[in-house]
């Protein structure tokens, strides 16, 4: 009798244990499986802008130059037992040659100091002591810019007979690059716009404006001829032959043309 009356005593509490365990749970549940309510998002107008149609073709300018100045360095290079020697025989020689190049018409305005430089001649002969100074190294380069190309030899020449013995470069260019660009740029654009009418022509459209213009621009580079160990010439009827060549301004352009 006892034995039944506590079984079910501990049957109620186990009976009431599991609905308070179940209504706990059930809010949690709820929380997991009843369905989410989204809010509606706002959507933006439509996009009304019209979208341009094109057609995007390159171009291509080149036209060919003939230099017409030229840039020299010329300098000379002494080597004496003190500073003051050097520099004072550097001094006379360089001042011999700027009046060289006068003579021959070109413009104070055209010759400039390139380098001035002045260093120790060291003998490191003497194994296992300190170098001893037996010297002074001095350069001094002169950089002329030649406008008129037919007295470039001459120009050479006669600074070379008035003392140069370094001629370090000599390189071309032209006085006004900006008249070639604009016709290279010119024919770029012509070769774009017959590209673009060959397209149109062949879909049956037309064109009606431009959207956009890049260009790309290849600017003349002349390499520098170098002359080592310039010398005076032997015969100075026999002038030092230097020939600019020619070289090609080259202008490309992407030009994209309004169709309908």
């Amino acid at each position: 009798m006892n034995d039944t009356i506590n079984r079910n005593r501990w049957l109620g509490i186990v009976a009431v244990a599991a609905l308070g365990v179940g209504l706990a749970a059930g809010p949690v549940v709820a929380s997991v499986t009843a369905p989410r309510a989204y809010a509606p998002v706002a959507t933006a107008p439509g996009d009304t802008t019209t979208r341009e149609h094109t057609i995007s073709v390159g171009g291509s300018g080149k036209i060919t130059v003939i230099p017409d100045l030229a840039n020299v360095r010329l300098g000379v290079l002494v080597q004496r037992p003190t500073a003051k020697a050097a520099r004072q025989d550097a001094a006379v020689t360089m001042t011999a040659i700027v009046d060289a190049l006068r003579k021959l018409g070109i413009a104070d305005k055209d010759i400039a100091t390139a380098m001035v430089s002045l260093s120790p001649v060291y003998d490191y002969s003497n194994s296992g002591a300190a170098p001893k100074i037996i010297g002074y190294q001095l350069s001094n380069s002169v950089s002329v810019t030649v406008r008129d190309l037919s007295i470039l030899s001459d120009a050479l020449d006669n600074g070379i007979t008035a003392g140069a013995n370094t001629v370090d470069s000599v390189s071309f260019d032209v006085a006004d690059r900006t008249a070639a660009e604009a016709k290279a740029r010119e024919a770029a654009i012509t070769d774009a716009r017959a590209k673009a009418d060959a397209y149109a022509k062949g879909l049956g459209i037309s064109i009606t404006g431009v959207a956009s213009v890049t260009e790309s621009v290849s600017t003349p580079v002349w390499y520098q001829q170098n002359f080592a160990g310039a010398a005076a010439p032997a015969d100075k009827a026999a002038s030092t032959p230097v020939l600019p060549g020619s070289t090609d301004v080259v202008i490309t352009v992407q030009v994209s043309f309004l169709i309908p």
